[in-house]
């Protein structure tokens, strides 16, 4: 695994690492003010498998024309209930399970392009989860990396292991 910020590196650099897996990662901030994650989803949605955790989700849902909005409920470092479809990375996942929170901003619905499902939300119905219909792109609002997502280890493990039926489709 090698990490980069997301404005110490170009396109063009990650092109030559011949990555096997993005994960684009938590930060502050909007999806316009994360330096390349936008462009970088641009650039290898349809050939490397991408997860967005909480920024790079809601980075993933503008690269395909969505908006981010300000979420009625700011959360950070709480827990909630995530509903979800049992599909890919939700693979054999207890449902619902309870996963951190760490944001104020949230993926507007509305505003969802034809191409990107919601794949989980809270008991409220805020979107938690996003995925491309047709490519291995996934963004969770949550937190998987946090101690209060007890389920976290196991959706990254599902989520490297789609790589396998990706490269042999």
């Amino acid at each position: 695994m090698i990490v980069f910020r997301n404005n110490k590196i170009s396109i063009g650099e990650i092109e030559k690492l011949k990555p096997t897996h993005i994960l684009l990662s938590p930060g502050p901030g909007k999806p316009e003010d994360a330096g390349i994650c936008v462009r970088l989803i641009k650039a290898f949605f349809n050939s490397i498998p991408i997860l967005g955790v909480c920024l790079g989700h809601q980075a993933i849902a503008v690269a395909f024309g969505g908006r981010v909005v300000h979420s009625e409920n700011i959360f950070h470092g709480k827990a909630s209930w995530i509903f979800h479809d049992s599909k890919t990375i939700y693979r054999n996942i207890e449902n619902p399970f309870l996963a951190a929170r760490y944001h104020s901003l949230i993926v507007d619905a509305a505003s969802l392009p034809e191409e990107l499902e919601i794949t989980s939300r809270t008991e409220l119905g805020e979107i938690m989860g996003i995925r491309h219909k047709y490519y291995n792109v996934e963004g969770v609002q949550f937190h998987p990396e946090s101690i209060l997502t007890k389920v976290g280890f196991e959706i990254i493990f599902n989520w490297l292991n789609l790589k396998i039926s990706y490269t042999n489709k």
